[in-house]
């Protein structure tokens, strides 16, 4: 991105300031979440360093325009976006800052703006975000 900084710079700060995960979907244009096996969300059961918290997500629905991973007890629920095209695929990786347990999403957005999501539980036992 050094090359082209307009890209590093073009994200959605209102979506990365929301408050809860309906709040960012609904941010990035997507209806109201609905659970789907064709989304996973991948993550350590305990993470031991809050502050670097490996996660993955991804989808293999047809049409995913985006990509969300969401931390519900962060200050700041999003914590990534992937906008994704047809020669990408959906499968992403992205370390994570967390301040305590909490169930972290990841959300498919697809081309039609229907939102699909999967969850998983992170437990922290050294916080991240300052504890």
């Amino acid at each position: 991105t050094g090359l082209f900084p307009q890209y590093a710079q073009a994200f959605d700060k209102a979506a990365f300031d929301t408050k809860s995960v309906a709040e960012a979907v609904k941010a990035m244009g997507g209806s109201a979440p609905v659970e789907s096996k064709d989304v996973t969300i991948g993550g350590p059961d305990i993470a031991e360093n809050g502050a670097v918290v490996p996660l993955t997500a991804g989808s293999s629905l047809a049409g995913v325009k985006r990509i969300l991973v969401l931390v519900e007890k962060n200050p700041a629920v999003m914590v990534a976006l992937f906008n994704v095209s047809p020669s990408v695929e959906a499968n992403f990786a992205v370390r994570a800052k967390m301040g305590q347990s909490s169930d972290v999403y990841a959300v498919a957005i697809t081309n039609d703006n229907k939102a699909f999501f999967a969850k998983k539980e992170v437990k922290v036992t050294l916080g991240g975000c300052g504890g």
